[in-house]
């Protein structure tokens, strides 16, 4: 008796798990529905406040490259392209200066120090204190500070 209910549920599992393989091999393939929404990620809102191209002030120190003042999340960086490219020196310092032309030999009141240049060459960024008031400074520029001589600078036309 025990042989027939085991045969029994033996044969109910085929015909049920024989059922279930039916139903996958019959089954219809799968189909893409439209979406209705869209997600979108949150990328980091930059915004080009103002540009300049850099031209050389010392011809023995030729810069050249892009200069832009851009805001990233509310905080305000100068940059300079990957072109970016000026003389080696000693002391050499990113400053903003008030007029649009920058002479070979600066002013203690005409500029600000943002900081020592980081690179002769290439794409950096500079973080531009929260209390700098831009709209005072119309250029960039690339000083060496040991010998009071500028080596070019970016005239900055707002975007």
């Amino acid at each position: 008796m025990k042989l027939n209910k085991l045969a029994g549920l033996g044969i109910a599992s085929i015909v049920l798990f024989g059922s279930v393989g039916q139903l996958a091999i019959n089954a219809q393939p799968a189909q893409a529905i439209k979406a209705t929404q869209t997600t979108t990620v949150a990328a980091k809102p930059k915004s080009l406040l103002a540009s300049g191209s850099f031209v050389t002030t010392d011809q023995d120190h030729p810069t050249k490259g892009i200069a832009k003042i851009v805001n990233i999340n509310g905080k305000r960086y100068l940059e300079f392209d990957k072109a970016f490219t000026t003389a080696t020196g000693p002391k050499v310092k990113v400053v903003l200066h008030r007029k649009s032309t920058v002479p070979v030999k600066l002013r203690a009141r005409d500029y600000i120090t943002l900081s020592a240049l980081k690179s002769f060459n290439g794409a950096q960024r500079y973080a531009i204190p929260d209390n700098v008031n831009l709209d005072e400074f119309k250029s960039v520029a690339i000083w060496c500070q040991r010998f009071n001589v500028t080596f070019g600078y970016a005239r900055l036309t707002n975007a």
